[in-house]
């Protein structure tokens, strides 16, 4: 079974548990029996408050999406079903309760990637045909500018013509960022190292003395098939979002120094879509700075959207789309005073 089952006593003291409990409380069956719920759930008081209820009203309850602290730094989203039961021992009546436990934490997060997935589409569909539209114009735009121009032999005319060619062309590159990259990858023999070390040696150059910058490698990880400048341009879009975003806001960091971390891991058993790998690589960048606005989290992937007051909104999405066409995912979780973007690629 993969429900952690536990039984306890009408003192809520464990009386026995299956492996799969063992698996989820990180503790052995014969450390934990005869142990009082609230000292196995003791940080975990919505548990421990639920078994009362159920055992003092003699009630079935099944809560919801709750979240268990495991270890320090551990935790995880449960669905947690109580149940009464009564039996005989030796002729006397007792009470005892069932408690299943069944982690959704995986479940939540394959939700969450499919629906991510689908309005990723759905805005990229739009954004496509919407660079479709403007490019005509402008293309009309820029060449009657140049026709204009090759006409006109008054200067100040002409620096009007070059200023309506010039801004054609960059709104033509803008909506191009918009519509997402479209060159077929390089795909070829990668250290993802290489790439860090290359983004760090940028960061530094590009921010000196303003950030720390940290590293902290797995270094059994193997080489990936992967374009290296896209994938250099992901990282560094992402790290300089969160040098920027702790530039900004100097006092999130609680009076500690700028810090920007580099972290390798593999990781096995990892779903990306519908395809379950055997082990990923994972890379994440971390930040200590005032973390992404609770209300932009469920878009900050989308186009245009942006809390900067210089930004195109772009460069999130843009390193979207690259880690899908790399089969990978890209994920974040944030907070105030540490922000996380996790990137997942495959390394079968």
């Amino acid at each position: 079974m993969e429900t952690a089952v536990l039984l306890f006593d009408s003192d809520l003291r464990l009386k026995t548990i299956n492996p799969a409990g063992e698996s989820l409380l990180h503790s052995s069956i014969k450390s934990l029996t005869g142990k009082p719920a609230q000292a196995i759930f003791s940080t975990s008081k919505n548990c421990v408050r639920t078994f009362e209820i159920a055992a003092r009203e003699h009630r079935a309850i099944t809560r919801r999406e709750l979240t268990l602290h495991i270890t320090p730094g551990n935790d995880i989203t449960v669905d947690c079903t109580v149940t009464p039961i009564s039996s005989y021992h030796n002729g006397v009546l007792q009470s005892e309760l069932i408690v299943e436990i069944t982690q959704i934490d995986r479940l939540l997060r394959l939700a969450r990637e499919e629906h991510m997935h689908s309005q990723y589409e759905a805005s990229r569909n739009v954004l496509r045909g919407m660079a479709h539209e403007v490019k005509n114009p402008l293309g009309g735009i820029r060449g009657a500018a140049q026709l204009l121009d090759m006409e006109t032999n008054d200067p100040s005319l002409r620096e009007f013509t070059r200023i309506i060619i010039r801004e054609a062309d960059r709104l033509s590159g803008m909506v191009d960022k918009m519509a997402g990259p479209n060159k077929p990858l390089q795909l070829k023999s990668v250290n993802i190292h290489n790439i860090t070390e290359d983004v760090r040696s940028l960061v530094a150059a590009e921010f000196p003395d303003m950030v720390k910058l940290v590293t902290n490698y797995d270094p059994s990880l193997p080489d990936i098939q992967a374009d290296h400048d896209a994938l250099v341009q992901v990282v560094l879009n992402l790290s300089r979002n969160a040098v920027q975003a702790m530039l900004d806001s100097p006092e999130a960091t609680g009076g500690a120094p700028n810090r920007l971390i580099y972290r390798t891991r593999v990781t096995s058993r990892f779903s990306i879509g519908d395809v379950t790998h055997r082990i990923v690589m994972r890379l994440d960048i971390e930040d200590n700075g005032p973390g992404i606005p609770e209300e932009l989290q469920s878009t900050v992937f989308y186009p245009l959207i942006t809390t900067k007051a210089t930004g195109s909104g772009l460069g999130l999405s843009i390193a979207q789309t690259i880690i899908n066409q790399h089969n990978g995912l890209i994920e974040f979780t944030s907070e105030p005073g540490k922000t996380v973007f996790s990137i997942y690629l495959p390394l079968e």
